[in-house]
């Protein structure tokens, strides 16, 4: 049966693919950022809850792309921009996760199986965790097939 695993190793192999990212790692949000050793930027996944539905499976993901914001220690000058990358770093994962988006809507994990039901919501946060990481949340709807037989 493809499932839980299935789900998350492929979007993990997806998501490895590209070179913005450096690691992925899922389970809960207590776990983001807790190994020492990750290199950033880091994606996690979060498997929020699993609808079956007949002959399909619908998982609720939240897919977390992060980096650490650098801040300057020269003085700030320019009051949009700060003296930090904090907007280069929201913008680079945005493009991280449209990425996986669209993957998901008509790329290679649409074929392998992993079907975006739905539209996807992004959010952005800033000042997260230990690192002050920043970055965006996509939460999506995807549906695989239920290969699970009654016997």
């Amino acid at each position: 049966m493809k499932g839980y695993f299935y789900l998350l190793n492929t979007l993990k192999t997806e998501i490895e693919t590209i070179p913005l990212v450096n690691t992925v790692t899922q389970g809960s949000l207590d776990d983001v950022d807790n190994y020492k050793q990750s290199v950033f930027p880091l994606v996690h996944l979060i498997v929020n809850n699993i609808t079956p539905n007949g002959n399909a499976i619908t998982f609720n993901l939240s897919i977390i792309a992060m980096d650490i914001v650098d801040i300057s220690k020269e003085e700030t000058t320019d009051k949009f921009l700060g003296n930090d990358n904090e907007l280069d770093v929201l913008n680079t994962q945005l493009t991280v996760l449209m990425r996986i988006y669209e993957s998901l809507r008509r790329g290679d994990l649409f074929e392998g199986y992993c079907q975006l039901s739905g539209s996807a919501t992004i959010e952005p946060f800033t000042e997260r965790f230990e690192n002050y990481l920043a970055g965006m949340t996509m939460t999506v709807n995807i549906v695989m097939p239920n290969q699970m037989s009654i016997c």
